[in-house]
Order: C-alpha cells, then structure tokens, then sequence
C-alpha cells in the first residue's frame, strides 16, 4: 500500500514538472525577446541622440557659414562704393554744382589770350621823352591810361590743393602782356632831327611810349567743376621791359603782381573770363614808377 501510494506521488510530481516544463521554457523565449526588443529600442534611440547631435551640429555650421556670407557680402558692398566713389569724384562734383560731366573740361593746361584797359600810377620820362638832363624840346609826356594784350598759360597743379581743400584747384600762370601809353609823344631834344643840341629848330619826331610785362605767378581757381570759377593771385613775379628806356638808359624793373578774375565755362574746353591785376614796383626807376594797374577780359582753351 505504502509502496503503491509513493508510486501514485511519484507519478504525480513527474507528471506536473512535465507540465510545468513548457511554462517555464515558453517564458524564458518571452524575456530573451523583451531583451532582444530592449536593446534594438536603445539602439534607435541612440541613432536618434546621434542624429540629432549632428543635427544641430550642422545647424550651427550653416548659421556661421550665413553669417560669414552676410559679413563678405557686406564688405564686398563697402569696397565697391568706395570704388565708384575714387573713380566717380568729377561726376559727383559736377552733378553737385548742375552741371553735366560731358561738358566739364578736364584738360590740365590752358592757353589764353587778354586784352583790356591800363593804367600807370605816374607819368612816364625818358631818354627821348621829358628830360631833367637836357629839358629842351617838345618834352611830351604820354598819357597814364594805355590799352593792352596779351597771353598766357595756366598749369594745372592740383585739382583739389594736395588733399587740403576740395574742388579747389592751383595753377600756375605764365602770363606776357603788351602795354601802350601813347604814340606819336613829341619827345625832348634827343628826340629832334636833327637834335636842337647842333643847333637845328625844332623838329620834334614821334615817340611810341610802351612796356613789357613778363609774370609767373600761382593761381588759385574755386569750384573746380563748376561753370563759374572765381579765382586770385595772392602774389606773383613780374618784370617789366619800358620803352623808350630811363635818362640812365635802364630798361628793366623787377615788381610784384596781383590779381583777381573770375572764368565761365562756355562749352567743352573754351571759357571766358574777366580779370583786375595790380603791377607794384618798389620805389622808382631814375625818377619814374612804372607800376599800374590792368582790368579786361580772356577768352581761353584748354588742351
């Protein structure tokens, strides 16, 4: 009896740890599979960390690529305005001051011509004229006022005084002019034929009273592209030639010159202009000054 009963529990515990068998191995294949899932599940979420690392990694890269973009932009702007204002500064003045680039003379150099009204401070003597040497004579004197011509050249120095003064331009002139006083003066007994100092009546012969005026000088021209240019002389070298010459038969006196003059762009190169110039000589010439002043106009062109 003992035998069959240990028997029947025998049979009993083999038969459920046969039917617990299949459980237990069924829920160790579900714990491999949760792992398995587990794991491919922290495998894609570190591919998603790792992506969007990169992510933005990439983000912040095209943001500083952009700006280093908009920053060359920028300069690239700043460097072509400041290339069209070196290489536009005349079209700019000119538009400034109404007038078109096209017909704004650029030359360097111009060449003038003068003519007007001149007048002497003093009468003039001479060794064929009023004479305190020898007073015989007719002994004219020539009048104080004179007409006279002339030319010259302005060269351009600088366009805007080296960088002091914009739109204000230096030349320097090289200027000759022509001056008569009078012709046909009754001059003293030199000037006789024959002379009253052999004794022979009078018989005065004309005189042509005149002067040489040679001068370099700077001119300083404003509103260098504008069609109205005023312009002075602050001071300048000038020699003078006079003829007939002094009683001491000295001819050529040293002086300083002054001036002032406003010019008016015509058309293209051709302007014209008006001046006043004061000729000023220290002290006198064996008795005679020869300093004066000038006022007319020019007409000029520049090439």
């Amino acid at each position: 009896m003992k035998y069959r009963l240990a028997q029947i529990i025998g049979h009993s515990v083999i038969s459920c740890a046969l039917m617990a068998s299949p459980h237990v191995m069924a829920q160790s294949g579900v714990d491999q599979r949760v792992k398995q899932l587990e794991k491919k599940l922290q495998e894609i979420q570190d591919e998603l960390i790792r992506i969007k690392t990169e992510s933005a990694q990439t983000t912040r890269k095209m943001d500083q690529i952009q700006e280093t973009s908009t920053q060359t932009t920028k300069k690239v702007e700043q460097i072509q305005e400041a290339t069209q204002k070196v290489e536009q500064p005349q079209k700019t003045a000119a538009d400034a001051g109404d007038v078109s680039f096209a017909e704004v003379s650029e030359k360097r150099t111009m060449l003038f011509f003068r003519g007007g009204f001149a007048r002497s401070d003093e009468h003039r003597n001479g060794t064929t004229l009023e004479s305190r040497v020898v007073p015989l004579g007719a002994q004219d004197q020539a009048d104080r006022n004179a007409w006279y011509v002339g030319a010259g050249f302005d060269f351009q120095l600088t366009r805007d005084t080296w960088g002091l003064l914009p739109k204000t331009e230096v030349d320097a002139e090289l200027m000759f002019e022509y001056k008569q006083f009078g012709h046909g003066v009754q001059g003293n007994a030199l000037a006789n034929e024959p002379s009253i100092l052999a004794g022979a009546p009078l018989n005065p012969r004309g005189v042509t009273v005149n002067q040489f005026t040679l001068t370099a000088a700077p001119k300083i021209k404003f509103l260098h592209f504008g069609r109205f240019r005023p312009w002075v002389i602050p001071g300048g070298l000038a020699i003078h030639v006079i003829s007939p010459p002094s009683e001491s038969v000295t001819y050529l006196e040293p002086g300083v010159m002054f001036g002032a003059g406003a010019e008016y762009l015509l058309w293209r190169d051709f302007v014209i202009g008006a001046d006043a110039r004061y000729q000023l000589t220290a002290g006198s010439l064996d008795g005679a000054k020869f300093g004066g002043m000038t006022v007319g106009g020019y007409v000029g062109i520049g090439f």
